[in-house]
């Protein structure tokens, strides 16, 4: 076994992005039920590193469902990017089932876990509900592109996105620390789910001419080249705006605006976006974008309570 496919086929540049809403919803909980004891941090709660790992453990899964799914179509040939290890011969369809297998599993344990810690046996009904949730999560990042009713190939993609890395992550982690939901919470909730989905339009924008020719039905190659622009600057203001309106209604210090730092690279990247002529060199901004999202959730954190 080549470890190193497997790695590469986990995609570690996307482990950030994929806990970014994690560090906002848990950040936000903890502060909401600080613990008397002073000496307890965020850091020092086995529900934040569970969260995490359980996180990691579906980013993985999808990155390896989508590497599956996009070679056994063929929709990785000629690919712009780095190189999907079953498209290469690197990792067999067979292999790279058993990878996800093996994935879901030690995932399920680990989520496992989380909600006992969460919940315990005195809160029956929601270990249940984010059991649930958890076996969705998991649906969702093996359907994306695996299957003939795989929803990134239907243009649900950046829905799903927005639900599960946004909405599913932020909230789901808030809920885990509080026991209940504050609506405000949904604001930048909303933000990380905008920001994660324009990493993804960016990965279809770069894709675009690809995909068409591959019958890959994205938002981009749905709406067109010049619409997926100009959703791609109302994803990035859209995040701007919902953050600033929760700090706006949460406000006790100009400091909470430190945040406003990780949107700088963003707006440059709409401007790079918008001069851009040549699909396969938005290559590089992906990483740009998921960093900046990663460094928002730090700095939203941050200034949202000390730690």
């Amino acid at each position: 076994m080549d470890v190193k496919s497997y790695i590469k086929a986990a995609r570690l540049r996307t482990l950030p992005l994929s806990i970014s809403g994690i560090i906002v919803g848990s950040r936000l909980g903890f502060g909401d039920v600080m613990y008397a004891d002073s000496t307890i941090t965020l850091w020092r709660t086995p529900i934040f590193w569970l969260a995490i790992l359980t996180t990691i453990g579906f980013q993985v899964l999808s990155n390896f469902a989508n590497d599956y799914g996009d070679g056994v179509k063929g929709s990785d040939k000629n690919r712009t990017g780095e190189a999907r290890m079953v498209s290469s011969g690197a990792i067999s369809p067979k292999q790279m089932k058993m990878a996800m297998m093996i994935t879901t599993i030690i995932t399920l344990i680990i989520a496992l876990f989380l909600i006992y810690v969460a919940f315990g046996s005195e809160n029956f009904g929601y270990s249940i509900l984010f059991f649930g949730l958890g076996i969705a999560s998991i649906a969702a990042a093996i359907k994306y592109t695996v299957g003939n009713s795989a929803y990134g190939y239907s243009g649900f993609g950046d829905l799903f996105v927005f639900l599960f890395f946004g909405l599913l992550s932020v909230v789901g982690s808030y809920f885990l620390y509080t026991k209940n939901i504050n609506f405000k919470i949904f604001l930048p909730a909303i933000s990380i789910g905008l920001l994660s989905t324009a990493v993804l339009n960016l990965n279809n924008l770069r894709d675009s001419d690809q995909d068409k020719e591959n019958n890959k039905n994205t938002l981009v190659v749905k709406i067109g080249t010049k619409k997926a622009k100009i959703y791609h600057y109302l994803l990035i203001f859209g995040a701007l705006i919902t953050a600033l309106v929760y700090t706006f209604l949460d406000f006790w210090s100009i400091y909470q605006c430190i945040f406003l730092v990780a949107f700088i690279p963003l707006i440059k990247n709409c401007i790079t976006v918008a001069k851009n002529k040549n699909p396969s060199e938005l290559d590089g901004e992906l990483k740009k974008v998921a960093l900046s999202t990663f460094l928002f959730a730090i700095l939203f954190s941050i200034a949202s309570t000390s730690f």
